[in-house]
C-alpha cells in the first residue's frame, strides 16, 4: 500500500473526529448554547448536510485542478472552520462553523478517495478504502472519547482546539507526504462523468449506504445522554464507552477489508445484518449497564465492518468517474448521518425516551438490508448480459454439434 494512503488515513482522522465528536459533547453545548439536547444535535446534521451538499459540488469544481493542491487547500480550510467553532459565541454561528467545515471536509473525502482509488490495482480497492477508514476508526478510538474527555474537564471549546492543532499536524503529511499526481493527458469530461448517475445500480448503492449508515447514527448520536440517563452511568463512562465503539469499529474495518475484495456483498450483508440485531439490543436492554458497554463494542464493529465493502461497491460501479464516485460515498453516508440524528431527536421529542433512537435506527437498516438482495441480483443479471458473456454464449453456440451430429 502505497505511504500517501496512509498519510490519507491520517488526516481522516481529524475529520473523523471533528465529524463525531459532538456525540460526547451534546450535554454540555445545550447547556452552554442554551438549547435542548434535540437542537444540539442538530449541529451533527449541519456537517452532515455540509458533506452531503459539498461533496459533489467541490467534486465538480475542483475536477480539473491539481490533487495535491486541492488537498492542502481542503485541510486548510477545514482547519480554519475548527477555529471558528472554538470561538463561536451563539449557536448560530457554530452551526455556521459546523457547515464551512463539513464542506472542505466533503471535497478532502471526495478527492483524497480518488487519490487513494488511483494509487492502488483494483483488486486492492476495498482495502485502500480500508486504510483511509481505519483513520476514521481510529477517531472514534481515541478522538472522540478524547473530545468528550476534554469537554468535561476542560469545556467543550477545548476540543475544537484540538481537533485544529490535528489539522495543522495532517495539513503538514499532506505537503510533505502526498506526492504530485498529474491530471490525465485528456481532460476529465463532466458530462461523461455525470453519464454515471443514469446507472441504477448507483442509486441502490446510495441508498444502502445511507440507510445503513443513518440506522447506527442514530443511535449513536445520543449515546451520551443514553449512557447517563437510561442506563444511569455517571458522565465519566462517557469517554470509556464511545472509545468501546471505536475499538469495535477499527476491529470491524479490518475484518471489512480483509475480505471484502473477495466477498463482496456477503461482507455488505453480514454487517447491516449484525448492526441491526445490535441495535435492537441495545434498544431492549438500554437500562442495563453492563449490556450497553459491551454492545457498544459490538455495535462499532458491525457497523464499520460493512464500509469497505460499501465504498468499494461504489468505485465499481461509478468506475468511469472516480472522483464522483467518492464525493457520491461521502454524499450517501453524510446523508444517512443527517437523517439518522434527525430521526433520533424526533422519536426524543415525542417523549419515547433516549432508548428509542436504537429502535428507529434498526428500522432503518431493515430497510437497508432489504435492497442489498435486489442490488446483487441486479448485478449478477448485468453481468451475464455483458458484452464478454454475450461473446462467450455465442463462441459456445457456434462450436456446438447440430442435434443430428449428437445422434450419430
Amino acid at each position: 500500500m502505497p505511504l500517501a494512503v496512509y498519510i490519507l488515513g491520517i488526516s481522516v482522522f481529524a475529520l473523523g473526529t471533528s465529524e463525531f465528536m459532538l456525540s460526547g459533547l451534546l450535554p454540555p453545548i445545550a447547556e452552554d448554547m442554551g438549547v435542548s439536547i434535540p437542537r444540539a444535535g442538530l449541529l451533527i446534521s449541519a456537517f452532515a448536510i455540509g458533506m452531503v451538499v459539498g461533496a459533489p459540488l467541490l467534486a465538480v469544481a475542483t475536477l480539473r485542478l491539481p490533487r495535491r493542491a486541492t488537498l492542502i487547500t481542503l485541510i486548510t480550510v477545514f482547519g480554519l472552520g475548527q477555529v471558528a467553532g472554538a470561538l463561536a459565541p451563539t449557536y448560530e454561528v457554530l452551526f455556521a462553523s459546523r457547515v464551512m467545515s463539513a464542506l472542505a471536509c466533503a471535497g478532502f473525502w471526495a478527492v483524497g478517495a480518488a487519490v487513494a482509488m488511483a494509487m492502488v490495482p483494483v483488486s486492492s480497492r476495498a482495502r485502500a478504502m480500508a486504510v483511509m477508514l481505519g483513520g476514521l476508526s481510529i477517531a472514534n478510538v481515541l478522538g472522540v472519547p478524547a473530545g468528550a474527555f476534554l469537554g468535561d474537564h476542560l469545556g467543550w471549546r477545548s476540543a475544537f482546539w484540538a481537533v485544529g492543532a490535528a489539522s495543522a499536524l495532517a495539513l503538514v503529511g499532506v505537503v510533505t507526504r502526498i506526492p504530485r499526481i498529474p491530471l490525465p493527458e485528456e481532460k476529465p469530461q463532466l458530462r461523461r462523468e455525470l453519464g454515471v448517475y443514469r446507472n441504477r445500480q448507483l442509486w441502490l448503492t446510495v441508498a444502502v449506504i445511507a440507510l445503513a449508515g443513518g440506522g447506527v447514527f442514530c443511535a449513536f448520536s445520543y449515546f451520551a445522554p443514553l449512557i447517563t440517563d437510561t442506563a444511569g452511568l455517571s458522565d465519566g463512562w462517557v469517554p470509556a464507552v464511545l472509545a468501546l465503539f471505536g475499538i469495535g469499529a477499527l476491529a470491524g474495518t479490518a475484518i471489512g477489508g480483509r475480505f471484502a475484495d473477495a466477498h463482496l456483498f456477503g461482507v455488505m450483508a453480514g454487517g447491516v445484518t449484525a448492526a441491526t440485531v445490535l441495535l435492537g439490543a441495545v434498544a431492549l436492554f438500554a437500562e442495563v449497564p453492563a449490556l450497553v458497554v459491551g454492545l457498544s463494542f459490538l455495535l462499532g464493529m458491525a457497523s464499520f465492518c460493512s464500509a469497505p465493502a460499501l465504498n468499494a461497491r461504489m468505485f465499481n460501479v461509478a468506475g468511469a468517474a472516480p472522483t464522483l464516485a467518492g464525493a457520491t460515498t461521502t454524499a450517501a453516508f453524510n446523508l444517512g448521518n443527517t437523517t439518522g440524528p434527525w430521526l433520533g431527536g424526533t422519536v426524543i421529542d415525542a417523549g419515547f425516551g433516549f432508548a428509542s433512537t436504537a429502535w428507529a435506527g434498526a428500522a432503518m437498516s431493515v430497510v437497508a438490508l432489504a435492497l442489498i438482495p435486489v442490488s446483487l441480483r441486479l448485478h449478477r443479471r448485468e453481468a451475464e448480459m455483458s458484452p464478454g458473456s454475450r461473446d462467450l454464449v455465442v463462441a459456445k453456440a457456434a462450436v456446438r454439434p447440430e442435434p443430428a451430429a449428437e445422434a450419430c
